[in-house]
């Protein structure tokens, strides 16, 4: 099976474009939602972060994520810590996952730092989602209420896009125009990959 990562700076719209592959009929694995889901199932996982960031970061039974978020910010020694507890058990879930879907012809994975933490490696094909700056940044600000310095603090703490382009095999560019097409495109690609094995 062709196992296809799906990837793109803050904004850019990759849900969006997810959702459209998904109607394709192409399973995804949402690594960002599969590690809050595991900082919260995992026994061992969660026995990990608490043994690395105190009880306090759980309360009721719940990851208490502001508490968790304020022992890490700032602190890169404490975020590469949390970031080697939390990768290594998506990426176990992500290959039980996997196996749920042998029937595929391709699968996507998509996370935000696919590039950034190395996960690019293990799988086919990339596939990055692009847009301009200013849409990006009308984006998040529309949907998280915060300020054009808040998003560009965020980007910038993400690789360059440039670098990111350079490492894709496939580039969908989402700036509200022609989406659909670009991605029926790719997908039809990553089917003649996947026929042709």
């Amino acid at each position: 099976m062709l196992l296809v990562g799906i990837t793109g700076g803050i904004g850019s719209g990759k849900t969006t474009v997810c959702k459209i592959f998904e109607v394709l009929g192409i399973p995804i694995y949402y690594a960002d939602d599969r590690a809050k889901l595991l900082m919260h199932d995992n026994i061992k996982l969660v026995a990990a972060l608490k043994e690395a960031f105190g009880e306090e970061i759980y309360q009721n039974g719940q990851l208490d994520r502001p508490v968790l978020a304020a022992k890490v910010f700032n602190d890169t020694a404490k975020l590469e810590k949390l970031n080697s507890l939390v990768h290594p058990a998506v990426a176990e879930d992500s290959v039980n996952w996997q196996m749920e879907h042998l029937d595929a012809p391709y699968t996507l994975r998509e996370a935000a730092l696919l590039f950034e933490v190395g996960t690019y490696k293990a799988l086919n094909k990339i596939v990055m989602v692009t847009a301009p700056l200013d849409v990006r940044l009308k984006r998040v600000m529309a949907r998280d209420k915060v300020t054009e310095e808040q998003v560009l603090a965020r980007i910038n703490s993400q690789w360059p896009e440039e670098k990111k382009i350079e490492l894709a095999d496939f580039i969908i560019t989402n700036d509200g125009q022609e989406l659909i097409p670009q991605v029926m495109a790719v997908h039809a690609e990553l089917m003649e990959l996947a026929v042709r094995g």
